[in-house]
């Protein structure tokens, strides 16, 4: 009875597999079901692929491994070795968090959700392979994470704080497609990205409240030298002998 090759009962967030054999016959029975493509992986390299469908291992249908075997064993040698790594195309989805700092040295924090699917499936698993990581769903799917938080957060840090809260959409489009572009590396393609919240520390909540308050056309950054001269006068106020009003006195000659 020949050999088969499959990948039986994924789960709803399984992204690959592996087959537990490295060893296989010729005339062994490949099994790959839809949304699921089948990689052969040898020394660190991809070579065949197959898509859905059953298909009878011969010489013919992985020219590439079969190329590479006859150059070291000899043509037509059975058994040989080799990994079969199955990769799921049906679309993920899963949550990011992070914490980061705007260019103005504001504290940022965001969270959401994100949808995405393996475009590339060669490519996906040489990258995978080339940064040592083990082909396990939970491997696979903290490192997409993880991956996506570092490009968020170097996105979110070539904003200001009042730009980041006042223009969400543009900084939303703009950090999606560094997203998208950054997973095409990896042979993923981003189908969506959606911040579900963002959010800053209690004290920079009400600089950008009074910044909304400023009469149009006000920079931000003479909002920021507002607030240092308040700060000032707050201290002024606090040094022996002042006056009532004393640290009000100077504001204007701070701005």
């Amino acid at each position: 009875m020949p050999q088969v090759i499959e990948w039986t009962n994924p789960g709803p967030e399984d992204v690959m597999f592996t087959h537990p054999s490295e060893t296989i016959t010729w005339g062994s029975v490949l099994v790959v079901n839809e949304q699921e493509v089948a990689v052969f992986f040898r020394d660190g390299k991809c070579y065949d692929v197959f898509g859905p469908g059953r298909h009878v291992l011969t010489t013919l249908n992985l020219p590439l491994l079969t190329g590479v075997l006859s150059a070291i064993t000899g043509y037509g040698q059975s058994p040989f070795r080799a990994l079969v790594t199955f990769v799921s195309t049906k679309e993920f989805s899963g949550k990011f968090g992070f914490r980061a700092q705007t260019s103005d040295l504001a504290p940022l924090m965001g969270h959401g959700g994100y949808w995405f699917k393996v475009e590339d499936a060669t490519l996906f698993i040489t990258e995978l392979a080339g940064r040592q990581i083990r082909f396990s769903t939970l491997q696979v799917s903290d490192f997409i994470r993880g991956y996506l938080n570092e490009i968020l957060i170097d996105s979110l840090s070539k904003y200001d704080l009042a730009t980041a809260f006042s223009k969400l959409d543009e900084t939303s489009l703009s950090s999606r497609t560094n997203v998208q572009e950054a997973l095409k590396r990896f042979g993923l393609q981003l189908v969506d990205l959606r911040f579900e919240g963002l959010d800053t520390e209690p004290e920079y909540r009400e600089r950008l409240f009074f910044i909304k308050q400023v009469q149009q056309g006000t920079a931000a950054s003479e909002v920021l030298r507002m607030d240092t001269a308040k700060e000032m006068a707050k201290e002024l106020g606090k040094s022996p002998g002042a006056g009532l009003g004393a640290g009000m006195v100077l504001i204007p000659q701070v701005m």
